[in-house]
């Protein structure tokens, strides 16, 4: 999607959500978190309706794409084959698990999620914060990956 990004002083520019600063303190764009993942919600439920069981359907991004996929992951009516997400962190993490769907079995879902040691946009400690909420939520199909001199 091409959008106005706040930190690139409102610049239209590629990205699935506003981006409002590069640290955890920064504001989330919770109305374009939500929009962004239910975009690839609606996706998965098209693959759905042309006849591609939901246990076969996958997701994943990189940076913005990554925090997309995982929301979305964690907030679809679907159960998926996994989720693959690049340099990126989970975003609106203080939603969960209360945002889960209700009685849904998502610990089991297969997360590979990973991070450049040096990534200068997507600080380690986003990831690393990351892996800590999915363990808390018991995901024991949750993989977090460290790339050394990678960013």
């Amino acid at each position: 999607p091409i959008r106005p990004i706040t930190l690139n002083y409102g610049m239209t520019m590629t990205g699935w959500f506003d981006a409002f600063g590069l640290d955890r303190s920064a504001k989330e764009d919770e109305q374009g978190i939500l929009e962004s993942s239910k975009y690839v919600n609606d996706l998965i439920q098209d693959e759905v309706n042309n006849g591609i069981p939901s246990q076969r359907v996958m997701i994943g991004g990189f940076s913005q794409g990554g925090a997309t996929a995982l929301h979305a992951a964690l907030t679809t009516t679907h159960s998926l084959a996994g989720v693959l997400a690049l340099s990126t962190w989970l975003p609106l993490s203080s939603t969960f698990p209360k945002a889960l769907v209700a009685g849904d079995k998502k610990q089991n879902l297969p997360i590979l999620q990973c991070h450049g040691v040096q990534d200068p946009v997507v600080q380690m400690e986003w990831g690393r914060l990351s892996g800590k909420v999915f363990k808390a939520m018991g995901f024991n199909k949750y993989i977090f990956k460290e790339y050394q001199g990678m960013v």
